[in-house]
């Protein structure tokens, strides 16, 4: 079987000139690339204690879900402003170009209840730093962050200081 970092499809130029896009479209068509990505992040959870798995919209579905499904753990959807229907909390955020709006149903993280973060990609750590504090805010313990890629060289790290996180693959750049 190949190596995770194989599946990766590397885009040069997109969305501009000297960025390379890391595309994990490619991991998800290929049957064994998506059950290697699912089973590595997964394996970053096997000595962790907690209760929910959460993720934020669309692709911490698509990796939450499955990992939460194997390990007998709910599934927390974290949406843009709008989507759900019951009571929730939300949480703005900075974007390089503007803000941005998730929420949570507010019933979804019960005081005292441990929660994994799953993503695919951490790049400035905005969306996930926001969850974390939306998290805070309903009585939960993050315990773990996890994500597929990471591109170190904008630092979203620097935003999640004091939280356990794991990235399967790590980029040195943007």
């Amino acid at each position: 079987m190949k190596k995770i970092e194989e599946y990766v499809r590397s885009i040069p130029d997109f969305p501009e000139e000297g960025i390379i896009f890391r595309d994990v479209t490619s991991i998800l068509q290929d049957k064994d690339g998506l059950q290697l990505a699912i089973d590595s992040m997964q394996e970053t959870l096997k000595d962790v204690d907690f209760d929910v798995v959460l993720g934020p919209e669309s692709r911490g579905f698509i990796f939450g879900v499955p990992i939460a499904y194997n390990l007998k753990k709910s599934f927390v959807p974290v949406r843009k402003k709008g989507k759900l229907p019951c009571e929730t909390v939300e949480m703005e955020y900075d974007l390089e170009y503007g803000t941005a709006t998730i929420e949570m149903h507010r019933d979804s993280i019960k005081p005292g209840q441990k929660v994994v973060i799953i993503d695919d990609l951490i790049a400035t750590g905005g969306t996930i730093e926001a969850i974390t504090k939306l998290v805070a805010q309903l009585g939960g313990e993050v315990v773990k962050i996890v994500f597929l890629m990471e591109l170190e060289g904008l630092n979203g790290r620097d935003k999640l200081k004091g939280f356990d996180i794991a990235s399967v693959i790590k980029y040195a750049g943007k």
